[in-house]
């Protein structure tokens, strides 16, 4: 059967040929593994009624109210991302609105990414 034809390695820079996966031999990626130091996820049950519980202490969103909106959470948010070292404890969760969220989760998606760079 025949291999696709070999292509500019997309490391930047880099001017080898690439037979698979889009980086030359000396440019690959590593495969994504968990941090052992990474934070257990809290799931199922046990995340509900925390969830429950967050929304019943602080019904509305913490940005919004900050700038004298009135909005509910809808979703339930770490403050220091799990990702970046936070706990899965009440001392560091909070309620948001999905727009709050969502704009939070793009930054420190973005701040990831930053991290992961090696040029």
């Amino acid at each position: 059967m025949p291999s696709a034809a070999p292509r500019p390695c997309n490391f930047p820079c880099c001017r080898s040929l690439a037979v698979s996966g889009g980086r030359c031999a000396e440019h690959e990626r590593d495969a994504w593994v968990k941090s052992p130091k990474a934070t257990k996820r809290i799931t199922g049950r046990r995340l509900q009624a925390m969830r429950a519980a967050l929304f019943a202490h602080a019904p509305l969103c913490v940005h919004c109210q900050a700038v004298g909106l009135v909005v509910l959470a809808t979703q339930r948010d770490h403050i220091v991302p799990l990702a970046e070292g936070g706990s899965d404890d009440d001392d560091n969760t909070q309620g948001l609105c999905d727009l709050c969220h969502e704009s939070k989760s793009l930054a420190e998606a973005m701040r990831g990414r930053g991290r992961g760079r090696s040029v």
